[in-house]
């Protein structure tokens, strides 16, 4: 068969001289034109520790390609650290930068006719950008995870980026010094890695290793160790493979792989965030999978993970009893996984974890199933005359399953984070932060900031906060986002007035105000539409394009 099918056309025809020419002067010979070119994407870039190690690691990979067999040769896309641009402007930017990061490797694979494709991404918008454009471009790819950072250490208590979040919140409130503040912050994240919890990144690289796209325990090796090292031989003789066979993303992303994914997810207690990515990925895959398929995978499925930030442990805990295909061999061993599923090995999910050892019975990061931390799943698909179209929650049992309380209204996360920090907000508080939708905010931007000094107040069991925003993946507490329809497109979010009850119901799966249709209507009819925040840039022509929350938040 062909291994240059794409390449080809600048490589073989006469009628592309100065295509070839220039293909020269970047050193190939007339002998490379014959072979498969593999575009291997990094998204690394010095200013994250998610990603600082990704270029370094991308070299590593090219380096262990067998040239007599293909031409690798690097490129870059773009990255947005949440957990820098947490709470600022900044974080507007981060959802969409998935969109940006799909287009701009889908642009330099098909622009550049490469035949086959490696992605070596960190943070949590590059594993679902780098994927949907993996998915569009339909040619053996696949996705390398730069691994999770090692966690820090103060005063004998482990840390991640998350205690400096919290950290916040316990020094508003009295419960910490200065001095412990600042010590908590230089000592939370060591070196590279992406966040070191079961939030976003870990969540992501989680769900697509159980999808088939990445190789087995790509996901939880560590950033900084041999492990994450040794994997290289075996990405590149795995791209040849994947090549030779001609096996595509879309011979391994099928519905029953993203079940497999989710399911996981579900398990490990993972980040919200999954909820709007595995939309994204599934629309462009062309696969049937909505939110309320999200709701009946969590309903059949137990919450087992004591990961961070609900539990106790971190991703490099996870690794140290066998990582993610232990889990995934735990699943298969009680029936609640799809094994007849390819991965990018070139065999099923299944034949991968035939020699893949059980997980230990003395082991307490995931919990066995007749001692589950949940029966049922911790993310719950809320409607309710708030949300018509729906809603996110990550209810894990430890925030309880109802709430009732008066609605504290503000117009902006920043707003909300100053009520906060002023001591203002009070128990049985409902924290309303609306306007921050993927049109309103736009971009959608994370609420770390207000549910981390919410947790470090003390004030997680008795403070709800439902946005139109989302959730970093590190976020926990009595917590509802993605609110659909959005307050700037006049959902009901944006009729809540100071002093309303609002009523949350995790069993019933509802989220209400409580108002009679009269006043409703009155207020429908007073409510004026705003206008977009931006008139110019990239977050003008997101707010445009995108789609709700409950649909994934896309722009296609």
């Amino acid at each position: 068969m062909e291994l240059n099918k794409y390449s080809k056309v600048i490589t073989k025809k006469g009628s592309q001289p100065a295509a070839q020419a220039m293909l020269h002067a970047i050193g190939l010979t007339k002998e490379d034109f014959e072979k498969p070119f593999i575009g291997i994407a990094s998204t690394g870039y010095e200013g994250n520790p998610c990603n600082m190690h990704l270029n370094d690691l991308s070299f590593q990979i090219k380096n262990q390609i067998d040239k007599k067999k293909a031409v690798p040769l690097i490129f870059n896309t773009i990255g947005i650290s949440d957990g820098i641009s947490m709470g600022t402007k900044g974080m507007k930017y981060s959802l969409p930068s998935r969109e940006i990061i799909a287009d701009s490797i889908e642009s330099v694979v098909n622009g550049m006719s490469y035949d086959s494709l490696i992605t070596v991404v960190g943070c949590d918008k590059n594993m679902p950008g780098a994927l949907m454009a993996m998915i569009r471009l339909n040619r053996p790819s696949i996705l390398v995870y730069g691994g999770t950072i090692s966690p820090g250490c103060y005063k004998g208590k482990k840390l991640d980026v998350v205690s400096a979040f919290e950290a916040w919140g316990e020094k508003v409130s009295g419960k910490i010094t200065d001095i412990d503040y600042e010590n908590i912050i230089s000592n939370a994240c060591p070196g590279p890695g992406a966040c070191g919890g079961m939030y976003t990144a870990n969540t992501m690289s989680s769900a697509i290793e159980a999808m088939g796209m990445s190789l087995p325990y790509n996901s939880s090796n560590p950033a900084v160790s041999d492990h994450k090292l040794n994997e290289k031989k075996k990405i590149a003789s795995s791209i040849l493979n994947l090549i030779r066979n001609d096996i595509k993303p879309s011979d391994i992303i099928t519905r029953k792989s993203i079940e497999n994914a989710v399911r996981l997810i579900t398990i490990l207690g993972g980040s919200t965030n999954a909820v709007l990515h595995i939309l994204a990925i599934c629309k462009t895959a062309n696969i049937d999978f909505n939110i309320d398929d999200f709701q009946k995978i969590s309903n059949e499925t137990p919450f087992l993970g004591n990961l961070k930030p609900s539990g106790k442990f971190l991703m490099e805990d996870l690794h140290n009893i066998g990582g993610i295909p232990c889990v995934l061999r735990f699943m298969m061993d009680e029936g609640m996984l799809n094994t007849d599923c390819l991965t990018v090995t070139g065999k099923t999910i299944g034949q991968n974890l035939e020699k893949t050892p059980k997980l230990d019975s003395n082991q307490d990061i995931i919990m066995p199933l007749d001692k589950p931390i949940k029966k049922s799943g911790h993310i719950r698909i809320l409607y309710g005359n708030i949300a018509s179209a729906g809603s996110v929650a990550k209810i894990t049992g430890k925030e309880g399953l109802v709430f009732k309380g008066v609605a504290r209204v503000f117009d902006c996360e920043d707003d909300a984070n100053e009520a906060i920090s002023d001591g203002k907000i009070k128990k049985g508080d409902v924290i309303v932060i609306r306007f921050e939708g993927p049109k309103g905010g736009p971009g959608m931007p994370e609420m770390l900031k207000p549910t981390s000094a919410i947790m470090g107040a003390g004030l997680g069991n008795d403070v709800a906060l439902i946005t139109d925003g989302r959730f970093s993946g590190g976020t926990h507490g009595f917590v509802v986002g993605h609110i659909s329809p959005e307050a700037a497109e006049g959902g009901m979010i944006a009729l809540i007035k100071n002093g309303d009850t609002i009523i949350i119901d995790a069993e019933k799966n509802e989220i209400n105000l409580k108002l009679d249709q009269k006043e409703i209507e009155l207020r429908k009819k007073a409510w004026i539409k705003p206008g977009l925040k931006y008139k110019s840039g990239i977050l003008y022509k997101y707010s445009k394009l995108v789609s709700s929350a409950s649909k994934g938040c896309i722009t296609d």
